[in-house]
């Protein structure tokens, strides 16, 4: 008796009180996750010559980064992937990637008719518009696995969904300070955006919807709106046009996240997402 309640008072390790707590897992969750980002970046940069540093440097960082957020998610949170099972993604994936290019041509055909995106012809399509791919699909699964898969998940197991969707749009808000044109403006747009994601997620469990809404909308963006990117300077696209007027529709330097239509659009389908989720 005396043995079983020993072994049953005692306490666990301090590594494993470290591991249990929540900052902990989220910041160990975030360096496995994209650590593989800048040293796969300078390596690249540093070995091989420009000319030759297209596309693979890009891809080979995004396999990184989904092994180590697969070593994340086995070696500290001790469970499934479930949130990238293969079974399901292609469906999930496209989902997202036509939601994410929908709500682009939507935002950008009000503009149109508001006037503040001037339209003026077609650019011939060549290769070089699809190049882009790979970083969208790197920042896509980076940005994906880490605020939501991380930080959304490790604070939902911690505080509840509610908290969750939350801290994790604040946070990924933030994370845009530094580029170049950020407004309160456009922090609200990304809070919204991160609202949505986050309500996907919760919505589906999978976190292939989030990746495809999130490389169709930077992609759309710049490659076919010829617009900027969170800051990210404008280059010629597919349709030529631009954004004129007044900076509370263009969303000036910082490009159409900071624009009060993209806030409107994008607070109603985060609205229409958090509905479905709670609704389930």
């Amino acid at each position: 008796m005396d043995t079983t309640l020993s072994m049953a008072t005692v306490k666990p390790s301090l590594a494993a009180r470290l591991m249990a707590h929540p900052l902990v897992r989220i910041v160990l969750g975030t360096l496995l996750t994209f650590a593989a980002v800048p040293l796969v970046m300078l390596s690249a940069s540093q070995l091989v010559a420009k000319p030759y540093r297209i596309v693979w440097p890009q891809l080979l960082a995004a396999v990184l980064v989904w092994c180590g957020y697969r070593l994340y998610v086995r070696r500290v949170e001790k469970r499934p992937m479930v949130e990238l099972a293969t079974q399901g993604m292609a469906r999930g994936l496209g989902a997202g990637l036509l939601l994410g290019a929908a709500l682009v041509t939507l935002t950008f055909a009000v503009l149109a008719a508001l006037g503040a995106y001037r339209f003026d012809g077609v650019n011939p399509f060549t290769v070089m518009l699809l190049v882009p791919l790979a970083e969208l699909v790197l920042v896509g699964l980076a940005e994906e696995m880490v605020f939501r898969g991380v930080i959304f998940g490790v604070t939902e197991r911690s505080l509840g969904s509610k908290a969750a969707i939350a801290i994790s749009a604040l946070v990924f808000s933030l994370a845009h300070l530094p580029n170049d044109g950020v407004s309160p403006l456009a922090i609200a747009v990304i809070v919204a955006v991160g609202i949505m994601q986050a309500a996907i997620y919760l919505s589906t469990r999978s976190l292939w919807p989030c990746i495809g809404v999130h490389i169709a909308w930077n992609y759309c963006v710049g490659q076919v709106f010829s617009s900027s990117v969170s800051g990210h300077a404008a280059t010629d696209g597919l349709l030529r046009g631009e954004l004129v007027g007044d900076t509370l529709l263009t969303g000036g330097a910082f490009g159409v996240e900071g624009s009060l239509v993209a806030l409107v659009l994008l607070a109603a389908a985060a609205a229409f997402w958090l509905r479905r989720a709670y609704k389930r």
